[in-house]
């Protein structure tokens, strides 16, 4: 059986919003429906539907039209077993040290790395995307340079698997939040799989919203593989929560934003101590300096 998408951008959030409720109406009812700022900094708003029978086009090219919106653009997605698609597809991954691989891969992994396993139905976080490759890099280049830290987080933690690689190689429990509740289930899942449940906790918190993240200088390394959005928002948080000397290893960020966030956390007495450009991504380790 296929499915459908149909997908449209426009320049107003008001307007993106209104639209996204106005397709929630609409026959044949679509299945999810979402409303999303496109974080490249052009100030757009794209709005997605999804369909499990072809949706009337005559009506969303009306309903486009009526909210200010480009054509929506619709696309069939023929039905097929995607999980075991992503398991043929994705291969391991190697950050220096670090080796992140899928259950069907076990028999890969070399020795003496520091194997992290990470299920393959569950690609976002796996280490194939350049921006928690590279945090496994800047990971990897901090104990290279001999440093350990004693207090860790990770904020946006996804499937936890920057989480899980510092508690590999540091001492003391880490902390892992994500602000939405099925990415901390699935933390978990991960966690107990790596037989890490011990050495990672995982929080449900927006930021630092969480008695476990609160505190002045609380840890002295911090993860944030976000957006450039929620970062540049919670560089205040983040600077109250990292001990002078101490490290931010932040993600997310599309090469021509790099320069922003940098100044963004120089405000907050951060310096740049190394960038590492992946394809489209850059990540950013920082050192708090005041």
């Amino acid at each position: 059986m296929s499915t459908w998408t149909a997908l449209t951008t426009l320049k107003d959030k008001s307007q993106a919003e209104a639209l996204g409720l106005a397709l929630e109406a609409i026959e044949p009812a679509p299945t999810g429906v979402g409303v999303f700022e496109i974080e490249d900094g052009s100030d757009t708003w794209e709005v997605g539907a999804y369909f499990v029978e072809a949706p009337d086009e005559i009506s969303l090219a009306l309903m486009a039209a009526a909210h200010g919106a480009r054509d929506f653009v619709v696309s069939e997605i023929p039905d097929q077993d995607w999980v075991a698609h992503v398991r043929r597809e994705l291969q391991p991954v190697e950050a220096g040290r670090f080796f992140v691989y899928g259950s069907h891969d076990a028999d890969r992994v070399p020795e003496g790395r520091i194997a992290l396993l990470i299920e393959a139905a569950m690609a976002f976080g796996t280490g194939h995307h350049g921006t928690t490759l590279g945090c496994l890099r800047a990971l990897d280049r901090l104990l290279e340079q001999g440093e350990t830290k004693q207090s860790v987080a990770d904020i946006g933690c996804g499937t936890a698997v920057l989480a899980m690689a510092a508690a590999r190689v540091f001492p003391n429990t880490v902390l892992a939040s994500d602000i939405d509740p099925v990415a901390v289930e699935v933390a978990r899942e991960n966690v107990a799989a790596n037989r890490l449940s011990e050495r990672v906790t995982c929080v449900t918190a927006a930021g630092f919203d969480d008695d476990n993240l609160q505190g002045e200088g609380r840890f002295d390394l911090i993860f944030a593989n976000i957006l450039m959005g929620p970062l540049n928002e919670m560089a205040p948080d983040l600077s109250k929560a990292v001990k002078q000397g101490g490290h931010a290893i932040l993600s997310g960020i599309l090469n021509e934003q790099a320069d922003i966030v940098a100044a963004r956390y120089a405000e907050f007495g951060f310096n740049t101590a190394f960038r590492e450009e992946i394809v489209d991504w850059t990540t950013l380790t920082l050192v708090k300096t005041t």
